[in-house]
Parts: C-alpha cells; structure tokens; sequence
C-alpha cells in the first residue's frame, strides 16, 4: 500500500513531511528513492546509474518522535534516523 509520494527540492526536502497529519503506526515500512531519475537531472551520468531506486526498509518503533531519512549523493548511499 502506497501511503505518500513526492518529490524532493533541489536540496532534497519535501514540501512537508511524507506522513504528516497522520497518526504512524508501529511497523516496518519502505521508502524508495529514484535517485537515479534525481541525479541524471542535475548531472550527466549513464543511462545505467550506479544507484537507481534505492530502497530503504526501516522500523517505527517509537511513533512520537520524528524519523527522518537521508539518501543519497552522486557517489553512494546512506541511511539514518535523522532527529
């Protein structure tokens, strides 16, 4: 089930957050970023990127506090919890 969708600014924020006005429940979800899409906008790469769609499964354990996820740069990936 597809909860929200959006796209990222150049600096990589959304407009608002992907869950807000909600309430987030305890469990295990999935963000899929298209970095691939991203970066071949700003900068020229292959066809064939290094990082395409990068999935993210990560658990909400604590719902009452921020989560918050870091993605991607040209050269590699990486995740954590923010806040």
């Amino acid at each position: 089930m597809t909860v929200a969708r959006a796209v990222t600014h150049a600096d990589g924020h959304t407009d608002a957050p992907l869950i807000g006005g909600r309430p987030v429940l305890i469990a295990t979800d999935e963000l899929r970023s298209r970095i691939g899409d991203y970066l071949r906008a700003g900068l020229i790469l292959p066809e064939s990127a290094f990082l395409d769609v990068v999935p993210i499964r990560f658990g909400v354990a604590e719902p009452e506090r921020p989560y918050q996820a870091r993605v991607a740069s040209p050269w590699s990936d990486q995740t954590d919890r923010g806040r």
